[in-house]
């Protein structure tokens, strides 16, 4: 299966580079994983850079050029990047991950590790979620991690007229995984990650290993600190990977059925909602990231006003 490394950090810098450089080894190198690969960094409030290539990462001449020509300047707090191998869906560029779609003048991205059997029929047989009526998202290549990503966007868009606040979006892309793994639990494997802005990832696991495998898929996180200049001031990392990228202690697999936001490098497992307006400090929700200044942002659409998330 595919394997993926998302990058969350604290402060603006280019960590993710040295990561990228480990990670893509196991496209073909040190890892059988050959049939493409991917990368989204987003880049100021609104950028959003992607590279993609359906040859092997490991000797991509795109992963070249990036690693020796884009690299040196480029700084993000928040990376995905993904490396295929094909379980469902022919080689092509068009099935390469991380996905990405607009939503709420907001772009969103998605790579996945596993088998959703729901969502390997036809593309106009896949199955809705939440309470979506249109499907306004479809997927264009034929894998079942693309079908995946516009159900849950097409469950947002329905559900949601105005931004919803992070503690919201929590919960409720938690509803939605439980909705996809149920009557499936012991046949499906669904790690994903979900970016919604330069600051913001989303990482949810359902590991497990396919019929005849020894493989274990799930998801791995490590926290560093690291200082990049000569500011005092520590970068805390967070490194999300499909298993861990280097023989450091400290790595963390994921619960079954954990979703975790991440945000300035530090993970935030529990969307209590309540503590928005209640508390003054709350490091374990993501409402603390909220109150930050760090939610969904548009200029298209009003955010809900703190008063109804606590009511939610």
């Amino acid at each position: 299966m595919c394997q993926l490394l998302g990058v969350n950090c604290s402060i603006l810098n280019n960590s993710f580079i040295n990561l990228f450089s480990l990670f893509r080894e196991r496209g073909g190198n040190t890892d059988i994983h050959s049939h493409g690969w991917g990368l989204a960094i987003y880049e100021g409030r609104k950028g959003l850079r992607t590279f993609f290539d359906a040859a092997p990462a490991a000797i991509s001449p795109l992963a070249d050029v990036f690693l020796s020509q884009y690299s040196t300047n480029m700084k993000a707090y928040n990376i995905m990047a993904h490396i295929r191998y094909a379980t469902q869906g022919e080689v092509s560029l068009e099935n390469v991950h991380p996905f990405t779609r607009e939503l709420w003048g907001n772009q969103w991205t998605f790579c996945h590790n596993g088998e959703v059997p729901k969502f390997s029929t036809p593309t106009d047989h896949h199955p809705t979620l939440g309470r979506t009526m249109t499907k306004h998202y479809n997927a264009k290549g034929d894998t079942d991690s693309e079908a995946v990503f516009c159900a849950i966007l097409n469950a947002l868009r329905s559900e949601f007229r105005e931004l919803p606040a992070l503690p919201i979006l929590h919960i409720f892309l938690k509803k939605l995984c439980d909705e996809i793994i149920i009557n499936d639990n012991e046949d499906i494997i669904f790690n994903f990650l979900l970016g919604c802005g330069q600051y913001t990832l989303f990482a949810y696991s359902w590991p497990g290993s396919r019929p005849g495998s020894k493989v274990w898929n799930g998801l791995h996180y490590i926290i560093r600190q690291e200082q990049h200049s000569s500011d005092l001031e520590l970068d805390r990392i967070a490194v999300i990977t499909t298993k861990p990228l280097t023989n450091e202690n400290g790595w963390k697999e994921f619960q079954r059925g954990e979703l975790i936001l991440f945000d300035k490098g530090r993970p935030y497992s529990y969307p209590d909602t309540a503590a928005f307006v209640e508390k003054d400090s709350y490091p374990d929700t993501a409402a603390f990231v909220e109150k930050e200044g760090r939610g969904l942002y548009s200029k298209s659409f009003s955010k809900m006003p703190a008063m109804l998330v606590a009511k939610q």
